[in-house]
This record gives structure tokens, C-alpha cells and sequence, in this order.
């Protein structure tokens, strides 16, 4: 299947329910044999697409396009290249968008991104930049025949004044050419819901992929929690606690809690599914075994 006929946003909308998986540039060689093990484990479920994140300030700008480029050369994959806004001017994102175009990718998130302080520090445009994800997706769109997905936040982005000014904030990407989104990570399907019913009161139907990410480790998950805005529910917490304090104990809880989710969402209906793997495959293999997908 190329690229060309299996448009991430097309697909999505078509009820086809979909499955996607997110990775992230390894660092050093053992990081590279680690990421394509999970690429390959992952490659039976044909995936709508996968993801590869790119890192603040435009850190892993070279990994992250040649890795999708190996993936549209070497795999049936749809590979989706993240972009940001962060650290480069106009001319450098449209020199990277033509780097995409190169390599044969042809779908791109667009983000803003986050200061390298993290994202609850304050935004700074970079000079001759962008300073809105919106602007970004126009800019994709505006230079060749990008697919162009965006991301969203169900209990809202740390920076928002409220969660229904993050709902106008992604009505607004949907307006500028955005084809689908997919959420950071949650712990409460009702948090999703609420977004999805906050985006169609606005008049704009954009498919919204629930972003899942199991709890391996709690003390790592609350963190990360406090950095993007993601509350762990006590009522998790408990759970997750009760499990006992073997590592081994807390990670077979925090899969079940997972496909606990996983489940309310596709039966709410939810479009699909996108799991951060963390560049491995056996949590996601687990949930999937729990929810009987099979290949």
C-alpha cells in the first residue's frame, strides 16, 4: 500500500478503527536495534500509521527525518514525522518539510512543541518563526501534499486558560487544514469524552485518536503527569498501590488498568487507538492480548 492511497485522515474517517504506534530517535546503537525490534514486533497489526517524535528545540531533526524515510523505504509502515515549532525559523521548517518530501513522508504532526524548560515554562517564539501550531499546519499544507495531524489534550494544555479555550484551539487547527489529532497521554475516558463533545459543539467532526500510555511505573507517571498536565486519579493510584511493591506486580496492574481504558474508549467510540511505546513493543503486545486483537 503506498503512502499516496492510505491517507491517515481518509482512513480514520472511513470507521476503519485504527491502531498506531509512537517511537521516539534512539541515542546510540543499542537504542537503534531496540527501536526496530518494536517496529518490526509491531509491523503484523498494520498500524494506520506510525509516529517519530522529534526532540525540543529541533534536536533530533536529522534522526527523526531519517528514520521515517527508512521506515517509508524498508517497511509497510505509514510513517508520520513530528515537527515543532520550537528553535527554527520559517525558512528552516519549510527546508525540513522538503526534507520529508525527499524521503518519501509525506504525513506530519504539527506541534508548536515545548520550550526547552518543559511545557509549563513560557513560550518565546523563536525570531523569523512561528508562533502557533495552527500557522504550522497552514504551512504544511501549503507545500506539498501533506497529510497533517495535530495534537490535543483532554484535560487541556498546562498553558491554556481553560478547557474550553484548548477545545477552540484545536477547532482552529481542524479549520486550517488539520486532518485528524491525537491526545497526550490520560488515565479517565470520561476526560476524552469531554473533549470530543467540547470539539463537536464547536460544528467541527476532526477524528481525535485517544493517546494511551500504561503505567509501569508510578513514581515516572506522576512525574511526567505533573510536567504535561495529566492527573493520575487517586483512584489509580490506589490500585497500582494495592498491586504490591514488586516492579513485576505494579507493571501487570498498570497493563490491566490500560486495557481497562482501552476498552471503555473503543466501546464509547473512540476512532481508535495510539500507544507511546517508548520504542518498545511488549507492553503494547500485552494490551493487545488483553483486548483479543490479534493479527
Amino acid at each position: 500500500m503506498t503512502q499516496a492511497s492510505s491517507r491517515i485522515g481518509d482512513r480514520i474517517r472511513s470507521g476503519e478503527r485504527s491502531f498506531s504506534f509512537e517511537f521516539f530517535p534512539p541515542r546510540d546503537e543499542a537504542g537503534e536495534e531496540q527501536l526496530w525490534n518494536a517496529i518490526r514486533a509491531l509491523e503484523p497489526y498494520q498500524p494506520t500509521f506510525v509516529s517519530v517524535t522529534y526532540g525540543a528545540g529541533g534536536t533530533t531533526r536529522d534522526r527523526t527525518v531519517t528514520i521515517t524515510g527508512r521506515i517509508a523505504r524498508e517497511t509497510s509502515l505509514v510513517p508520520m514525522a513530528h515537527l515543532t515549532c520550537v528553535g527554527h525559523t520559517r525558512d528552516e521548517l519549510e527546508g525540513i518539510l522538503d526534507s520529508y518530501v525527499a524521503e518519501g513522508v509525506n504525513h506530519v504532526m504539527a506541534l508548536r512543541g515545548d520550550p526547552q524548560e518543559g511545557p509549563r515554562a513560557e513560550w518565546t517564539p523563536t525570531a523569523g518563526g512561528l508562533n502557533y501550531a495552527v500557522e504550522l499546519v497552514e504551512l504544511a499544507r501549503s507545500r506539498g501534499d501533506f497529510v497533517v495531524g495535530v495534537a490535543a489534550f483532554p484535560e487541556g494544555h498546562p498553558s491554556a486558560e481553560s478547557r474550553d479555550h484548548d477545545a477552540d484551539v484545536l477547532v482552529a487547527k481542524a479549520r486550517a487544514g488539520a486532518e485528524f489529532a491525537v491526545t497526550q497521554m490520560f488515565f479517565r475516558a470520561e476526560d476524552y469524552f469531554g473533549l470530543v463533545d467540547r470539539v463537536r459543539e464547536r460544528g467541527v467532526d476532526i477524528p481525535i485518536l485517544p493517546g494511551i500510555m500504561p503505567i509501569l511505573n508510578l513514581s515516572a507517571i506522576r512525574r511526567q503527569g505533573e510536567l504535561i498536565g495529566t492527573s493520575v486519579p487517586d483512584e489509580i493510584v490506589e490500585r497500582i498501590t494495592a498491586a504490591g511493591p514488586e516492579p513485576a506486580d505494579v507493571r501487570a496492574e498498570g497493563i490491566k488498568l490500560a486495557a481497562e481504558l482501552c476498552d471503555d474508549l473503543l466501546r464509547g467510540g473512540a476512532p481508535g487507538l495510539h500507544f507511546y511505546t517508548l520504542n518498545r513493543s511488549k507492553a503494547t503486545l500485552e494490551i493487545f492480548e488483553a483486548l483479543q486483537i490479534t493479527v
